[in-house]
C-alpha cells in the first residue's frame, strides 16, 4: 500500500486474512464453543450405545447430581448435543451464539448464553427437588437433562427482544408459541425449561449492559 507521499507502507495483517479466518477471530467465543461441541460429538459418535448412555447420564444435571455436590454437571451438560442431530445443533449454535456475540461481543453473548443454560437448569431441577420432597410422582431424581438448548432458547429470546420492532412483535410471540405448544404435547422438563430460558432471556435483555450495547450495534 501507498500513502500520500507515495512511500509503500505494510499491508494491515487484519485486511489480509482470508474472511473465514476474520470472522473465526472475531467470533473467538463461538469458535471455541462450536469446536469444544463438535469435539465431544465426534468422540461419542465412535463410542458404543452403552458408552454414550453413560457419559449422558454422569454429565446430567439433575437433583442427585446436585445433592451429591457434582455441581460441575450444570456446566458439563452444555457440552452435549441432544435431542436433535449434532450437527444441526452445532450449527445453532454457531447461527444464534455467533450473532448474538457478532452484536454485542462476547462478554454479553457469552454472559446471556450462561445465564440461560444455569438459570433455566437451577429452576427446573429446583422445580423437581421440590416435587421429589412433596412426594409428587412424577418427580425424577436422576433425570436425564443435558443439551445446549437453554443457553440457545435464552440467547435467541434476548435477540429477539433486542431487534427490530418486527421481530418483537412477531418473532418474539412465536416462539414462546412453539414452546408451549412443545411443552403442552410432551409434558418434559426439558420443554419446561425452555419456556424458562426464554424467559430468562427476554429479562436480560432488559437489562442497561444489554441495551446500551444492542443501540450501538
Amino acid at each position: 500500500m501507498r500513502d500520500l507521499l507515495g512511500t509503500t507502507r505494510p499491508a494491515d495483517p487484519a485486511t489480509t486474512r482470508p474472511p473465514a479466518l476474520r470472522a473465526a477471530l472475531r467470533l473467538r467465543l463461538t469458535t471455541v464453543y462450536v469446536l469444544l461441541l463438535t469435539v465431544t460429538a465426534s468422540w461419542l459418535a465412535s463410542q458404543s450405545h452403552a458408552e454414550r448412555a453413560r457419559f449422558v447420564r454422569h454429565n446430567s444435571s439433575n437433583v442427585h447430581h446436585m445433592e451429591v455436590g457434582k455441581w460441575w454437571t450444570a456446566f458439563t451438560s452444555g457440552l452435549v448435543v441432544d435431542g436433535v442431530p449434532a450437527w444441526a445443533g452445532i450449527l445453532a449454535v454457531a447461527l444464534v451464539l455467533g450473532l448474538a456475540e457478532w452484536r454485542w461481543g462476547p462478554a454479553r453473548a457469552g454472559a446471556v448464553f450462561v445465564f440461560g443454560h444455569l438459570g433455566a437448569t437451577l429452576l427446573t431441577e429446583g422445580a423437581m427437588w421440590v416435587m421429589l420432597t412433596a412426594r409428587i410422582p412424577g418427580a425424577l431424581s436422576r433425570a436425564r437433562d443435558v443439551g445446549i438448548s437453554y443457553g440457545l432458547v435464552a440467547t435467541a429470546g434476548c435477540l429477539l427482544a433486542l431487534g427490530p420492532p418486527a421481530l418483537r412483535r412477531y418473532g418474539l410471540p412465536a416462539l414462546a408459541v412453539v414452546l408451549a405448544a412443545a411443552w403442552a404435547m410432551n409434558q418434559e422438563l426439558a420443554d419446561a425449561g425452555h419456556l424458562v430460558a426464554l424467559t430468562l432471556g427476554v429479562l436480560a435483555s432488559r437489562t442497561a449492559w444489554l441495551r446500551a450495547r444492542g443501540r450501538s450495534a
